[in-house]
């Protein structure tokens, strides 16, 4: 039986309101970083996940240590509690949020090199056919 498990983070990192989203399936540990701007609503949120959810990117899935805890709802309550008054992001996610810029990064950069490749080969064949018309007289 694969059990999946999510959660969204919101908070305030200089100037804007972050939301990241963990997502734990299979043991492995896939996050998104979502920038809102000014201080969402829940409402805003409840909202944001409805209709963008399956538009994230999350990140490459990265190896996490799931524990199966006994289903006892006074210990599920002080769980709830604990987390919503801590503040920021795990460290696991913080190392999947890293990969994913750092992949990004890479692909930025491999698209910005082609496209200045692409743009000097279209200046070569510009200069070329202008002087192809030179040499002909026009």
């Amino acid at each position: 039986m694969d059990k999946t498990s999510g959660r969204l983070t919101v908070y305030f990192e200089d100037p804007f309101w972050v939301g990241v989203f963990e997502l734990v399936f299979r043991g492995r540990l896939s996050v998104c970083r979502v920038t809102f701007g000014a201080e969402p609503k829940d409402y805003e949120v409840w909202d944001f996940v409805l209709h963008n959810y399956y538009k994230l990117k999350f990140s490459t899935p990265v190896k996490t240590d799931a524990h199966n805890k006994a289903d006892n709802p006074k210990r599920r309550q002080r769980e709830a509690k604990k987390q919503t008054e801590t503040r920021g992001i795990g460290t696991k996610s913080q190392q999947a949020l890293k990969a994913q810029y750092e992949e990004m990064k890479t692909e930025r950069r491999e698209r910005s090199r082609a496209e200045k490749e692409a743009e000097k080969e279209r200046r070569f064949k510009e200069k070329q056919q202008k002087r192809k018309e030179k040499h002909r007289g026009r």
